[in-house]
C-alpha cells in the first residue's frame, strides 16, 4: 500500500490554490493530514481507480488531471477480499462501476448479477486551503467561505475540489438502492476502503434499515449542516439503530468518552436526538430530517405534552416510519411519498369495482 506522499500533497494544493498556498497553508495543510492520519482506521482493502477509461495511481491524480471529468468510472478491489465480518453493515462489492447520469453498478463479491442504485459522493474529510491573508479577514469578520461542492455525483466532487481548492483526505460514496443506502469510506490518502466504524464494534442485532428515502433526507441535512464531525458520524450511526449509550458510541469510534458526549450534547442542542435520562439512551428524532411536507411534526401531537419523552420518540419514530415505509396492505406494493391513502391505486380500482 502507497501512500500518497506529501511532496504530491502540496504540488496539487499549489496547483489548486495557486498564491493562496503561501507558507501559512503549507503549515496548516501538513497539521490537517497528519491529524487524518492519526484517526485512521484498519483497512478493508486496497482500490484500483478508472476515471473516464484511463486507469490512475490515486484521486490525487486525477484531481490534478484537468481532461479528467469522471463522466464515466470505476473503484475496483485489488486485492478482492474474502466476504465475512470486517464487511459488517455493507454490500460487499468487488468493483462499484459509475455511469454518466449518476448512477452505479454495485458488482457483489457473491456471484449474481450487479445491483443497480444511485450514487453520490461526499467530500468527507478535507483540507480548504487558505492563506493566512484569508485566515486574518475571516478573524476579522469577513464573509464566510460557502462550500458547494461537498454533495453530488463524482464529477460534480471532482470540480468541486478543483474550483474550491479542496484537498481531500477521505470521502464517502453514497449507494441508494430501492430499499436501503449504503455508506463506503475510503481513505483517498492511502487509496483504500474502510470499514464500517461500527464493524467489530457493535452487533448487527442494533442496527434498524432506514428506507432510501429517509437516508437521503439525512445525507442532505448532513451535508448543508455545520456539525462536527464526530457529531456527524454518532448521528449518523443513532439514526440506523434503536437508540445507544454514549458508552457504546464511545466504543464504536473510540477516543475519549468525553468528546462523544460533548458531540452527543450538541446533538441534542440541535433537536435532532432525545435523550432520556433514565436510561442513558439518545434516540434520534426522525422527524427532523424529513421534508416538512412529510414530517410528522406537521401533524397534532399524538401524545399530551409533557407526557412520556421515551414514548413520544418512539410515537414520532413509528410516524416517520410508516410515511417512508409505507405498502400496500393487499398487494405489498409500496405507496407513493406525500399523503397516503390505505390502498394502491390498482387495489383501490379493483375494491371500488366490486
Amino acid at each position: 500500500m502507497t501512500a500518497v506522499s506529501s511532496p504530491e500533497i502540496d504540488a496539487l494544493a499549489s496547483q489548486l490554490g495557486g498564491a493562496r498556498h503561501d507558507a501559512y497553508s503549507q503549515r496548516a495543510l501538513a497539521r490537517a493530514s497528519e491529524e487524518y492520519l492519526s484517526r485512521r482506521r484498519p483497512p478493508l482493502a486496497e482500490f484500483a481507480l478508472t476515471v473516464d477509461g484511463k486507469e490512475y495511481p490515486n484521486l490525487f491524480a486525477a484531481v490534478a488531471d484537468p481532461s479528467a471529468k469522471f463522466e464515466t468510472g470505476e473503484v475496483r478491489l485489488d486485492p478482492i477480499p474474502a466476504p465475512g465480518p470486517p464487511w459488517r453493515f455493507l454490500l460487499p462489492f468487488e468493483r462499484l462501476v459509475f455511469a454518466p447520469d449518476g448512477s452505479v453498478d454495485v458488482h457483489p463479491l457473491e456471484p449474481g448479477p450487479p445491483v443497480r442504485g444511485i450514487a453520490r459522493v461526499v467530500v468527507r474529510e478535507h483540507y480548504l486551503l487558505r492563506s493566512q491573508a484569508d485566515e486574518e479577514r475571516a478573524a476579522k469578520g469577513g464573509a464566510r467561505v460557502e462550500l458547494r461542492g461537498l454533495g453530488g455525483t463524482m464529477s460534480r466532487a471532482l470540480a468541486a475540489c478543483r474550483e474550491e481548492a479542496l484537498i481531500p483526505f477521505g470521502v464517502a460514496v453514497l449507494v441508494y438502492v430501492p430499499e436501503e443506502r449504503f455508506r463506503y469510506e475510503f481513505d483517498v490518502l492511502h487509496s483504500t476502503l474502510l470499514p464500517d466504524p461500527r464493524a467489530g464494534r457493535l452487533s448487527p442485532g442494533q442496527r434498524v434499515r432506514r428506507s432510501a428515502r429517509l437516508a437521503w433526507a439525512l445525507d442532505q441535512y448532513v451535508v448543508r449542516s455545520d456539525l462536527s464531525l464526530l457529531g456527524v458520524r454518532c448521528l449518523e450511526v443513532l439514526v440506523e439503530s434503536p437508540g445507544l449509550t454514549s458508552i457504546e458510541l464511545a466504543h464504536v469510534f473510540g477516543g475519549v468518552r468525553e468528546l462523544v458526549d460533548s458531540a452527543l450534547q450538541g446533538l441534542v442542542q440541535h433537536r435532532l436526538v432525545t435523550f432520556d435520562r433514565r436510561t442513558g439512551v439518545y434516540r434520534p428524532r426522525l422527524d427532523a430530517f424529513l421534508p416538512t411536507a412529510d414530517a410528522p411534526s406537521a401533524r397534532p401531537d399524538p401524545t399530551p405534552a409533557g407526557g412520556d419523552p421515551a414514548l413520544r420518540t418512539s410515537v414520532q419514530e413509528l410516524l416517520a416510519a410508516a410515511d417512508s415505509r409505507s405498502t400496500c396492505p393487499l398487494c405489498g406494493a409500496p405507496l407513493p411519498a406525500g399523503p397516503k391513502s390505505i390502498l394502491c391505486e390498482s387495489c383501490s380500482a379493483q375494491v371500488g369495482a366490486a
